[in-house]
C-alpha cells in the first residue's frame, strides 16, 4: 500500500484524492439518470452528502479505498469519480461515474484506465474486478476496453449486474504519478 495518497494525471485529466472541498461539486453532478446505474444511493440532500463522503475518507485514510475526483487538466472541471475499492485485497475493485453533461468524450474511459494502471504498477493484484449494470452499455465497453471478461452475474435492488475481471498487466498508458 503506498504511503500517501496517489495523485494520478492522464492525457486531458487529473485525478485527486477526494476531499471534503470536493463534495459540493461532486453532489451536484450525482442526478437521478446517472444514480441508476451506482451501487449505492446518493444522499438526499447536500446536508446529508457528509455521512457519505465521510465514508470514503476514512477507507481511504485504512487503506481499504481510493476516492479520486477525476478534473479535465485543462480547466480544472470536476468531471466526477473514481473509485479503487477493496485496494488491500488481491483483486481490487473498479468505479467510475461520470456527469452526464460530459458524457461521450471518453473521459470515463480514460479515468478507469488511469486507475487500473496505477494499480497494476503500485498494488500489484492478481486481477482487477469491475461490476456493472448489465444495461450500462458504456461501462461495460470500458471493462472490455481493459481485457475484462464477465465471470459472474448478481441481481442488486435496482439492476442485474455482472462482474468483469480484467486481468493484470503492465501500465498501458502510463498515467504519470504525480505524488
Amino acid at each position: 500500500m503506498p504511503d500517501q495518497l496517489p495523485h494520478i494525471r492522464s492525457v486531458r485529466l487529473t485525478l485527486l484524492p477526494f476531499r471534503g472541498d470536493d463534495a459540493a461539486e461532486a453532489f451536484a453532478c450525482i442526478t437521478p439518470t446517472l444514480a441508476r446505474f451506482m451501487d449505492w444511493e446518493p444522499a438526499p440532500s447536500l446536508p446529508a452528502f457528509p455521512a457519505v463522503w465521510q465514508g470514503w475518507l476514512a477507507s481511504m485514510a485504512g487503506g481499504s479505498e481510493f476516492v479520486f475526483t477525476i478534473r479535465r487538466t485543462d480547466d480544472g472541471l470536476s468531471l466526477g469519480l473514481a473509485g479503487l475499492h477493496f485496494a488491500d485485497t488481491p483483486a481490487p475493485e473498479l468505479g467510475i461515474w461520470i456527469r452526464e453533461d460530459c458524457h461521450g468524450h471518453s473521459y470515463g474511459r480514460e479515468a478507469v484506465t488511469a486507475v487500473a494502471d496505477w494499480t497494476m504498477a503500485n498494488l500489484s493484484p492478481s486481477h482487477l474486478v469491475y461490476p456493472v449494470a448489465e444495461q450500462n452499455w458504456p461501462s461495460r465497453r470500458i471493462a472490455e476496453s481493459l481485457g475484462g471478461v464477465v465471470v459472474g452475474q448478481t441481481t442488486t435492488p435496482k439492476y442485474e449486474r455482472l462482474i468483469y475481471r480484467i486481468p493484470a498487466r503492465g501500465a498501458a498508458s502510463a498515467p504519470i504519478l504525480l505524488r
